[in-house]
């Protein structure tokens, strides 16, 4: 997962005494930005209808018997999995800078970069370019696969230098001044961004299910996007989707978002947020819980919040638990019950009661109450790094590191594996 923050640390200094500025010489390594024109990046969309192998799990999206599959920055595979015990991929999506998607009546809206592309699948297995909206996800980056910032200046303002697609490790050495005398220095400012569920409303209309690392979501005729710190709104109801309101700013760099009732309930570093969209152009905060630190997901049901926060990511947590809050008043959540003996707990769902946690592979719990949730375990499947989960219609949809697991949670007291289709290097 993503954390932004600004990071003031090519040297810092204290001294005492005298007032005076002096001179340091710093050698520093930074990511610098690889830009592609414009045009090229908007031209760059292919359909293929040969299956492409799936190397990284990602985020899930599952839409009539089909299974969609966001490979971060590379674009959208199609798996049909009609016959869960049999699921086939069949199409790709080859789509630049794409990191999430959401389904409604047919037609895929997915994200490439700074821009909101659809398609229509009303042939799934081959997909149609529709449109595009250009420049809506305002400094949207590509993921970096280091530890070292960027320097800002070097990629804003971006106009007449195209699109950033990519990062090229440099080392480089400056002079910085700063002053003595009990004060701190720092050089240049640099920016690190380190690796960054659906329950939809949908007024009639059809929509696709989302796992619950999702930062897409559909409530009534609106698409709901959060990316950074911001909440992108877009109307659904056209011939093309349309920006429906202007970015509602969330303060914290937002990860995950659920919809449940008139509420939008988002993961962030620092906890849970949640806003009310009974304006749905308004969305309005009504509270946050700030008791656990982590970027990992939050779904609901009956009143029930379940998050799940783990050590080992880019959000500052160094414990792994699963909370479970009371949200009945958005205004004034509650936590009920905590559990700090996860493994390193992940995506999650609900569904009829039961409880499907990735932790140590994956995890089934019957819902009875928040305080004795762990003793009333269903089934654990271990050897496998579980992400995100899918619960639906008796079959349960589980992306992992190594492959794309399935179970029949059709009797909860018989539950069986249906299929895996492997996926990796």
């Amino acid at each position: 997962m993503k954390k932004l923050f600004y990071l003031f640390s090519l040297a810092v200094f204290a001294f005492a005494g005298c007032e005076d500025k002096v001179t340091q010489t710093v050698t520093y390594k930074i990511n610098e930005p690889v830009f592609m024109s414009t045009e090229t990046f908007r031209n760059s969309v292919k359909v293929r209808t040969e299956p492409q192998k799936i190397t990284k799990h990602g985020k899930i999206c599952f839409y009539d018997g089909y299974l969609y599959i966001s490979e971060s920055e590379k674009g959208i595979h199609i798996v049909d999995n009609r016959n869960p015990a049999s699921p086939e991929i069949v199409g790709f999506i080859e789509l630049l800078g794409n990191a999430d998607l959401a389904i409604r009546d047919g037609l895929l809206y997915a994200d490439s970069y700074i821009d909101l592309v659809w398609f229509d699948i009303s042939n799934p297995a081959l997909p149609s370019l529709k449109g595009r909206l250009t420049d809506v996800f305002t400094n949207a980056l590509p993921k970096m696969e280091n530890n070292f910032g960027f320097d800002y200046a070097s990629c804003y303002p971006a106009e007449n230098k195209g699109v950033i697609v990519g990062w090229e490790l440099k080392e480089k050495t400056e002079d910085v001044k700063s002053y003595t005398g009990g004060g701190w220095w720092w050089g240049r400012e640099t920016f690190m961004m380190d690796g960054m569920a659906l329950n939809s409303t949908s007024g009639g209309s059809t929509s696709g299910i989302n796992g619950s690392m999702s930062r897409f979501t559909i409530y009534n005729n609106n698409l709901y996007v959060v990316i950074n710190n911001n909440m992108n709104i877009f109307d659904l109801t056209g011939e093309q989707p349309t920006k429906a309101a202007e970015n509602i700013y969330i303060g914290w760099q937002v990860e995950t978002i659920f919809s449940y009732k008139d509420n939008m309930f988002l993961g962030t570093p620092t906890g849970m947020l949640i806003y009310s969209v009974k304006d749905p152009l308004k969305p309005e905060f009504q509270s946050s819980l700030t008791h656990f630190y982590g970027c990992d997901p939050v779904v609901v049901d009956n009143d029930l919040a379940y998050v799940t926060v783990r050590s080992g990511n880019a959000c500052g947590q160094t414990s792994n638990a699963l909370f479970i809050v009371d949200v009945s008043n958005v205004k004034a959540p509650k936590q009920l019950a905590s559990y700090d003996t996860m493994t390193n707990p992940k995506g999650l769902g609900i569904d009829k009661g039961v409880l499907f946690l990735c932790d140590d592979g994956l995890k089934i719990f019957k819902i009875t109450t928040p305080e004795t949730l762990l003793a009333n375990e269903l089934a654990h499947y271990s050897g496998m790094d579980g992400f995100d989960v899918i619960p639906f219609n008796n079959t349960l949809m589980m992306i992992a590191d190594d492959g794309i697991y399935q179970y029949d949670y059709s009797n909860v007291n018989n539950i069986r594996q249906l299929s895996k289709l492997a996926i990796g290097e």
